[in-house]
């Protein structure tokens, strides 16, 4: 691995190349914090994608897209005269040590969640009026519901053990059940965000992230279907044409693989 100079002077080349793309790239030249928006959160989608993948060699190029990006901002941010990267470091830096009394100060912890609770409780007497303050309005909503309920957790808002959250997500699908026959569209959809939420804290119970349990499905989906797609052309027919019996075989096939 480098050294640390050699990363420090990795990074001094970047911005040095940011300053001279901004000064003579016309595209570079031409973004605005606003423009380069959309592009940041592709890049960390593109990133999750490599995680999930557990690609390394993709998930190195795909951080050093989101450095690039970051470095971006902070060079914006330094032409307007309100920050810089070192600022944006430093911020940062203060931050953790504020939030990390137990490293940085005399607070005394015996585990992870009493790390999570402190950190919440400092961020309430930073300002913050609410601990879901911190939770951005456009995340995904799955995304969301996960971040709502390890911040509410956080405060000591939670259940104490996995079997009530089961009986929570049991009591939920009861619920939507009910909805669906009477046919009450609007409570149904109800319902079912309700079961989804507990279905999602109970995943955090059990150390599952929701959102990668999720695309993992997704993924081997896709893998089953495109084999039955292939296994349909292989033998002359159209999905259309065949039965849910004549399909269901190739489905079988597919799973185990």
């Amino acid at each position: 691995m480098n050294t640390r100079q050699a990363q420090l002077d990795a990074l001094d080349r970047l911005l040095t190349i940011m300053d001279e793309l901004r000064a003579q790239c016309p595209w570079d030249k031409k973004q605005t914090m606003q423009t380069l928006r959309h592009l940041t959160i592709e890049e960390t989608y593109e990133l999750g994608d490599a995680i999930l993948e557990n690609d390394l060699d993709e998930v190195k190029k795909e951080l050093g897209d989101l450095l690039l990006h970051i470095i971006f901002y902070a060079k914006i941010g330094s032409e307007t005269k309100n920050f810089d990267i070192a600022d944006v470091a430093n911020g940062i830096c203060e931050k953790l040590i504020n939030r990390h009394p137990h490293i940085y100060g005399d607070v005394k912890v015996e585990n992870e969640m009493e790390v999570q609770q402190n950190w919440e409780k400092i961020k309430l007497k930073e300002g913050k009026k609410s601990v879901l303050e911190g939770v951005p309005t456009s995340l995904p909503a799955l995304v969301k519901a996960n971040r709502i309920q390890d911040k509410v957790a956080g405060v000591g808002f939670d259940w104490e053990e996995p079997q009530q959250v089961f009986q929570k997500v049991s009591e939920e699908l009861s619920e939507l059940q009910h909805e669906v026959e009477l046919g009450n569209k609007d409570r149904m959809e109800s319902e079912f965000g309700d079961v989804l939420f507990s279905m999602i804290n109970y995943a955090r119970f059990l150390e599952i992230n929701p959102e990668n349990a999720l695309e993992r499905t997704n993924k081997k989906f896709i893998k089953r279907f495109q084999y039955l797609e292939g296994k349909a052309k292989e033998a002359g027919k159209s999905l259309k044409d065949m039965t849910l019996a004549e399909m269901d075989i190739f489905w079988e096939e597919a799973k185990q693989l």
